[in-house]
């Protein structure tokens, strides 16, 4: 048979099942004009039964890599499965912030009209950098000032919403304003205040080798911005070590 003959009675569908699903995802983002960074969350453009293809493709990627690093995974026992492991790691683990949507949050009115400072934490908190794919771990607090107006959550909920915004690759300072922007907008308190320390592996196990420095980084909102001593009561109340 002719091979132009051939292609030309190709059904279409036929030709779309051979588009890998991470070419679809990114054409819906494009043509929605939606920007997909790595510290972006495209849940809403997954479609159901996606992300066990995402995770096959990502494995036959990673495949590729070990390849290149000329590691026998046909006759090594430790690496025979890793680039499933690996893969499952990335799509369903370290970087499901990615592709799952927010966390269910129930908020409760401020019956009590509660106007204390309040702190959470400290909150482990795991991510990898966006620069090297190394681990990022710390540990989140959290200051909000609740008015009258406040939307009340749960304290496990803050974990959960630290959780989401950090599994992605992130670099520190932008998933720490991240974090505070998503929490303004679930409880629109007077005050928000964040603080994060965290520990870099690019710096630990590649680079200088630095085990021992860590990053701290904050964000002020609202009143822990304009009152200094509200700011300074919350810093004095996190006990930091190091």
């Amino acid at each position: 048979m002719d091979v132009n003959a051939k292609h030309s009675t190709m059904n279409p569908s036929d030709a779309e099942q051979g588009t890998p699903v991470s070419v679809k995802i990114r054409e819906r983002l494009l043509a929605a004009r939606k920007r997909f960074h790595a510290n972006d969350n495209i849940a809403e453009f997954v479609e159901p039964g996606e992300l066990e293809k995402i995770l096959d493709e990502v494995e036959n990627k990673m495949q590729g890599v070990l390849d290149s690093l000329v590691i026998d995974t046909d006759n090594d026992h430790n690496t025979d499965n890793t680039a499933r492991r690996v893969a499952k790691m990335y799509v369903n683990e370290v970087f499901r912030g990615r592709y799952v949507a927010a966390p269910s949050i129930t908020e409760f009115p401020n019956v009590g009209h509660l106007n204390e400072l309040m702190i959470v934490g400290p909150i482990t908190v795991r991510s990898a950098c966006s620069h090297h794919f190394c681990p990022v771990i710390g540990k989140i607090w959290i200051g909000v000032m609740p008015n009258e107006h406040t939307n009340v959550i749960g304290l496990s909920k803050y974990a959960r919403l630290a959780e989401w915004i950090m599994g992605r690759p992130q670099i520190q300072e932008e998933a720490v304003v991240q974090l505070a922007d998503l929490i303004q907008e679930k409880t629109q308190p007077d005050g928000l205040a964040i603080v994060m320390e965290a520990s870099h592996y690019c710096m630990a196990w590649r680079g200088v080798k630095d085990m021992d420095s860590k990053m701290i980084n904050s964000v002020m909102r609202g009143v822990f911005l304009k009152d200094p001593n509200l700011r300074r009561e919350f810093l004095s109340l996190i006990p930091r070590k190091g």
